[in-house]
């Protein structure tokens, strides 16, 4: 391998600001911000907006849409839609 073309891999913490869920993994993001793991070491934090952890395909939680009063909406607009006058 060449020297110095690589990115530094260490030890990560990523933080789902959904869920609250913390992720101690490895990678190589780049970032300021730092936290105390439950080993009493300091790792840098990554937050992200969504992980495996609250994600609706992996939880099976998801939303349900409100598919009866989309069908009467359409229904209602084109309910005389190629009748002849």
């Amino acid at each position: 391998m060449k020297k110095d073309i690589h990115p530094e891999y260490r030890p990560v913490v990523f933080n789902d600001l959904a869920s609250g869920t913390k992720f101690f993994t490895r990678s190589t993001v780049k970032t300021e911000k730092t936290i105390e793991w439950e080993d009493g070491n300091t790792y840098p934090l990554v937050d992200v907006e969504i992980s495996s952890a609250s994600h609706p395909f992996y939880t099976g939680k998801q939303r349900i849409l409100d598919s009866a009063g989309r069908v009467e909406k359409f229904k209602d607009r084109y309910k005389g839609f190629g009748k002849r006058k």
